[in-house]
C-alpha cells in the first residue's frame, strides 16, 4: 500500500498532545487536535452570559491548551503561520471528523479504562485502513486494544514521543501483537523521513527501551549519590558535557522534567518488572520521597534539587538541595583532578578511559556508574531488544547523550568494561564473554564508511540498517580525507563531490578555517563537481574568531586585520562566484559568520532546527563578511515587488540592527537570509549532508555556469541614510539605545544606504563590500566595541554599553 500521510488526528490536547500537533504541522499536515468537553461554566464564561452549548465553550479546554502550547517557550512550532494547519474541535462534536484522516493518535492520561474508552468511540467513526496509534509510556497493548476489531488491531501500534516532541528526536515504535508487518515498518520510515526522528523499535515491555535505561540510570544515581557522600552540584558536574551528557546534566534535568513523572515511571518498572534484576534499584532512596512529601518537584513547584532566590541586593541566584540535611544552601563549586586531566580532550569518546583510570573520588564515581550501566544494559537483550545499537540509539535521540551505552563501553574496551562490572561483584553476560572469546572486541565497527554491529544471535558484526541515506562524516572522515589543516577536513563524499567540514573549536571561522575554504574551492575546481560545505558538529558555525578579531584590534594591528576581513569577504565571494556549484548545510547556531557563508552559497539545504543570524552587533561591529552588503542586496532584489523602498530596506536593516536569530529554518525565510525557491529545508538532520551533495550534484549535473558579478544593485543614497540616522537619533533620545548602539547604527546605515550617494543608484558588489569593510575596521578602533568583545569572550553573553 502506498500510504500517504495528509490528514492526521490527535485525540488528548495536554502538553503531550498539542506538541505532537505541532510537529505534524511543522512537517505540512492537516491536523485535528481534540478534547473533552467541559462540565461546568468557568466565571469568564459566566460573565460573558454563555452555557455549555457555546462553540466556545465546548472547545475551551483544546483551543486552551493549544494557546499555552503556541506561547511556550522554546517553541513548539517552527513558525507562527504553520499554527494554521492545526483545526480543534471536541470528542462530542467533532469525533465523526476522524473518518477522514489517514493517522489517529491517541494522547489522553495514562489510564487504561479511559484509553479503552476512547478506542471504543474511535472505531465507530474510523475508517478501515486507518493508521491508529497511542502514544502511551508504559501501558501495554494487549489491555489497550482488547475487543477491538481485526482492522483496528492490525493497524495499531504504540508511538511513543519524548516531551518536547519537536526536540527530542527519539520515536520509539511499539507493534501492537497483531500489527502487520507493513504497518510497522511504515511507522519506523516515517518517524525518520517526515518528522525528522531516529525511529526505534521497541518490544512491548514496561518503559520501553529509552525510559528503562533512562530511569535505571537516574535511579542509580540517587543511590549512589548517598553511598559516596557526592553533593548534588558533584553529581551534576560529573554527569554532564564532561561525558557527552545535555548541560542540565542529572539533577538540574530532573528539575525540568520534573521529579513526580520520574517518579511515576520508576514506580512503574518497580511494579511491572520483579523479575529485573536491579529491581531494588528502582525503589525510591528516602531523601526523593520526602522530597514527593514536601511537593519539591523541581521547576513545576519552584523548588526542587535547586530553588532560585532572590539576595538582599535584589540579585537572583541559585541554592542546591543538601542530600543529608534536607537544606537548601549556596551553591558550590565542584572541582576533581581527573576531570582536570579531560580539559584538552576534545572528544567526548577519548575522555572515557580518563575518567575511569581516575585517582580521586570522580574517578571512582565513573567505575561504579559505568559498570552498573553496562551490567544493566547487557541484561536487557534480548528483553527489550534483540539488537544492542537500539539501546544507543534511544539513549542518543530521548536522553541527549552522545554516545549510548554500549558505544561507551566501547570506547572504555569491552575488556576493561568487564572488569568493571566483575569489580562491582557483577558478573558479564554470557553473550558478552562470548563474543570476546570468538575475537570480537569491539560492538561496533566502520566498513566503508557503513557502521556495523555485533549481531548477538549470528556471533557477526552486521551492517546497522537504514544508513542507505545518510552520510556518517565520522565514518569516512580518515578513508576519504583529500586535505587537512587545524581548521578544516576536506573529504570526498564520491560522485565528485567534496565536503568542507570545520574542526576548529565551536567551528568558529578564522584563518585556518578561511585558507581551508579556499583550498576546497581550488580543489573542487580542479578535480571535482561541486562544494558542500557541513559538518555533524552541534553547531554549524558560531561566527568568525572574534578572539583573534580582539587581539589584532588591541595591538593595533589594523593592516592585518584589514587584510583578515578582506579575506573573509573575498572567500565568501568566491563561494558566490566559482566555477562550481556550492551548497551550505547550516543546522544548531549557524550565527555570524556562519550565517554569512550559508548566504553566499549557491543553495542552502539547512536542517529544520538551524538557528541563524547576522548577530555582530552584539559584539558592537556590523556584519563585516559580506553580511551587511548581502542584505544591502536581497533588500534591492525585492524593491521590484514593493512601491515603498524604503520600508523594504529598513526591514532588512532591522534584520541587523537587532541581531535577530531565527528559531528554526523555516523562521529564517521570514527574515530573508534564507531565500523561497532557491534553499530547502530537511527535517532530519542526519539526512542533511545527503541531501546536500544530492543538491550539488544536480546543479553539477544541469550544466552550472559560473554567475557573473553584480553590478545592478540599486541603493538609495541619501533618502535612506537621512531616514536611518532620524530613526536612530530618535532611539537614543527615547534611551532605547545607547551612544554606543547609535554609532553602530549609524555605520550600518551608511553601507546599505550606499553611502551618502545624492540619487538612487546602481553599484557593484565590490563597493558595497568597500563601504563594509570601512565600517567594521572603524568600529573596530573603538574602546567599547572592544570591551563588548572581550566581555563576550569571557560570559559568552552580549554587553550593552
Amino acid at each position: 500500500m502506498n500510504r500517504r500521510i495528509k490528514k492526521v488526528a490527535v485525540i488528548g490536547s495536554g502538553i503531550m498532545g498539542s506538541g505532537i500537533a505541532c510537529h505534524f504541522a511543522n512537517i505540512g499536515a492537516e491536523v485535528l487536535l481534540l478534547d473533552i468537553v467541559p462540565r461546568e461554566l468557568n466565571d469568564k464564561e459566566k460573565k460573558k452570559g454563555l452555557t455549555l452549548e457555546d462553540k466556545a465553550v465546548r472547545n475551551r479546554i483544546v483551543d486552551s491548551n493549544l494557546k499555552s502550547a503556541l506561547k511556550s517557550n522554546p517553541s513548539p512550532i517552527y513558525s507562527k503561520k504553520f499554527a494554521n494547519r492545526i483545526s480543534t474541535g471536541n470528542l462530542d462534536d467533532d469525533l465523526s471528523r476522524i473518518k477522514d484522516v489517514d493517522w489517529i493518535i491517541e494522547v489522553v492520561v495514562e489510564r487504561l479504562d479511559i484509553k479503552k474508552s476512547v478506542f471504543e468511540k474511535v472505531e465507530k467513526y474510523r475508517s478501515p485502513g486507518t493508521l491508529i496509534t497511542s502514544n502511551t509510556s508504559g501501558i501495554p497493548i494487549q489491555f489497550m486494544n482488547e475487543g477491538r476489531s481485526k482492522d483496528f488491531q492490525e493497524h495499531f501500534a504504540v508511538t511513543h514521543f519524548f516531551n518536547p516532541p519537536r526536540y527530542l528526536k527519539l520515536f520509539e515504535v511499539v507493534p501492537g501483537p497483531d500489527c502487520k508487518k507493513d504497518v510497522v515498518d511504515f511507522l519506523m520510515m516515517y518517524g525518520e523521513k517526515f518528522l525528522g526522528k531516529t525511529s526505534v523499535l521497541a518490544k512491548d515491555t514496561p518503559a520501553f527501551i529509552g525510559n528503562r535505561i533512562g530511569i535505571f540510570g537516574i535511579q542509580s544515581l540517587f543511590h549512589q549519590v548517598k553511598e559516596m557522600g557526592l553533593s548534588v552540584e558533584e553529581v551534576d558536574k560529573l554527569t554532564g558535557p564532561v561525558i557527552g551528557r545535555p548541560k542540565s546534566a542529572t539533577f538540574r534535568t530532573v528539575d525540568v522534567v520534573g521529579l513526580d513523572t520520574l517518579v511515576h515511571v520508576a514506580n512503574g518498572i518497580y511494579e511491572n518488572c520483579p523479575d529485573d534484576e536491579a529491581h531494588d534499584l528502582f525503589k525510591l532512596p528516602g531523601f526523593i520521597q520526602t522530597m514527593m512529601d514536601n511537593k519539591w518537584l523541581g521547576s513545576k513547584s519552584g523548588q526542587g534539587f535547586y530553588k532560585k532566590v532572590k539576595s538582599d541586593d535584589g540579585k537572583s541566584k541559585i541554592l542546591s538541595l543538601d542530600l543529608d540535611t534536607m537544606e537548601y544552601s549556596a551553591n558550590k563549586k565542584a572541582k576533581f583532578a581527573t576531570l582536570e586531566l579531560t580539559k584538552t580532550v576534545d572528544k567526548v569518546k577519548d575522555r572515557f578511559s580518563i575518567l575511569v583510570d581516575g585517582k580521586d573520588k570522580a574517578g571512582e564515581f565513573y567505575r561504579k556508574n559505568f559498570a552498573a550501566l553496562f551490567a544493566y544494559v547487557q541484561n536487557r537483550i534480548p528483553e527489550i531488544s534483540d539488537e544492542l545499537y537500539r539501546i544507543d540509539d534511544a539513549m542518543k535521540a530521548g536522553f541527549g547523550w552522545e554516545h549510548g551505552p554500549f558505544e561507551i563501553w566501547d570506547a572504555i574496551g569491552v575488556e576493561k568494561g568487564v572488569e568493571l562490572i566483575k569489580a562491582e561483584g557483577k558478573q558479564p553476560e554470557k553473550w558478552v564473554t562470548d563474543m570476546l572469546s570468538k575475537g570480537n572486541t569491539s560492538f561496533y565497527t566502520v566498513k566503508d564508511g557503513a557502521t556495523y554491529y555485533y549481531d548477538i544471535p549470528s556471533r557477526s558484526q552486521v551492517k546497522k540498517p537504514g544508513q542507505d541515506s545518510f552520510i556518517i562524516l565520522d565514518n569516512i572522515r580518515k578513508s576519504n580525507e583529500v586535505w587537512k589543516n587545524s581548521g578544516v577536513v576536506i573529504e570526498d563524499l564520491g560522485d565528485g563531490i567534496l565536503n568542507c567540514e570545520f574542526q576548529s573549536k565551536m567551528n568558529t571561522i578564522g584563518g585556518d578555517v578561511i585558507a581551508g575554504l579556499n583550498k576546497a574551492i581550488d580543489l573542487a575546481e580542479k578535480d571535482f563537481e561541486g562544494l558542500v560545505i557541513g559538518n555533524q558538529a552541534t553547531n554549524f558555525s558560531v561566527g568568525a574568531n572574534i578572539g583573534m578579531i580582539f587581539m589584532m584590534a588591541v595591538e593595533q594591528e589594523y593592516d592585518e586585520l584589514h587584510m583578515a576581513i578582506k579575506a573573509f569577504q573575498d572567500t565568501m565571494m568566491r563561494m558566490r562566484y566559482s566555477s562550481i556549484p556550492t551548497v551550505a548545510a547550516p543546522h544548531g547556531m549557524a550565527l555570524g559568520g556562519g550565517c554569512e557563508l550559508s548566504m553566499h552559497a549557491d543553495k542552502v539545504v539547512a536542517a529544520a532546527e538551524t538557528y541563524i543570524g547576522l548577530v555582530e552587533f552584539g559584539v558592537g561591529v556590523i556584519p563585516g563578511g559580506g553580511g551587511s552588503k548581502e542584505m544591502t542586496l536581497r533588500a534591492a532584489d525585492t524593491f521590484h515587488k514593493n512601491d515603498v523602498e524604503l520600508n523594504v530596506l529598513q526591514e532588512y536593516f532591522l534584520t541587523i540592527g537587532m541581531a535577530k536569530v531565527a528559531t528554526s529554518a523555516y523562521e529564517a525565510f521570514d527574515s530573508g537570509i534564507l531565500q523561497k525557491g532557491k534553499d530547502i529545508v530537511v527535517v532530519n538532520k542526519d539526512r542533511q549532508i545527503a541531501e546536500a551533495k544530492k543538491h550539488a550534484l544536480l546543479m553539477a549535473e544541469a550544466g552550472y555556469t559560473q554567475p557573473p558579478k553584480r553590478k545592478d544593485v540599486k541603493v538609495l543614497g541619501k533618502q535612506a541614510l537621512g531616514m536611518f540616522l532620524v530613526g536612530t537619533d530618535s532611539m537614543e533620545a527615547g534611551h532605547y539605545i545607547s551612544d554606543h548602539d547609535k554609532k553602530i547604527a549609524n555605520k550600518l546605515a551608511y553601507v546599505m544606504a550606499g553611502g551618502d550617494l545624492s540619487e538612487p543608484t546602481l553599484v557593484t558588489e565590490q563597493y558595497l563590500l568597500d563601504l563594509e569593510r570601512e565600517a567594521f575596521l572603524s568600529l573596530c578602533t573603538e574602546k567599547k566595541t572592544l570591551e563588548r568583545i572581550q566581555h563576550m569572550l569571557k560570559t559568552g553573553k552580549p554587553l550593552r554599553n
